[in-house]
């Protein structure tokens, strides 16, 4: 349900609802055409899965917290400021360190949705079978 201001072309969400992850939570912000806007909390220790997408790219702001950022290899301290931008299929990851990690992510792409997650690797067993063993800084042309 978006709403369309006069003369913008713009789309935005009304209200935003929180999806709660064993990682943390995330709620979508705005979305449109070809676009989504999340907001991303991974709770202090936690990461998301070591992931890839085939339809989309993605560029995270780290807007509060501390952490480390993986992308095909390269690994980024985040802190308020680090922006990260993920290629479609890149191998990703974020992971919060003593606090709790603030992340502002903007998809482009299509479609847009939770349906394109190819989990390599998941500290809470979701998805196919996952290799334990997989490190975060896998490089996105390996099959694992």
């Amino acid at each position: 349900m978006g709403e369309a201001r006069a003369g913008s072309g713009v789309e935005t969400r009304a209200t935003a609802t929180v999806c709660e992850r064993p990682w943390g939570w995330f709620e979508t912000l705005a979305s449109g055409d070809g676009y989504l806007v999340k907001r991303l909390c991974i709770r202090a220790g936690q990461r998301i899965s070591l992931q890839r997408h085939r339809h989309r790219l993605e560029h995270w702001v780290v807007v509060a917290g501390c952490g480390e950022l993986h992308c095909d290899g390269i690994r980024l301290a985040a802190e308020p400021g680090t922006t990260l931008l993920v290629p479609c299929g890149a191998v990703h990851r974020a992971s919060a360190g003593e606090a709790d990690l603030l992340i502002v992510e903007v998809q482009r792409g299509g479609p847009l949705s939770e349906d394109d997650i190819e989990r390599l690797a998941d500290d809470y067993r979701r998805g196919p079978e996952l290799a334990e063993d997989v490190p975060a800084d896998a490089p996105a042309d390996r099959a694992w």
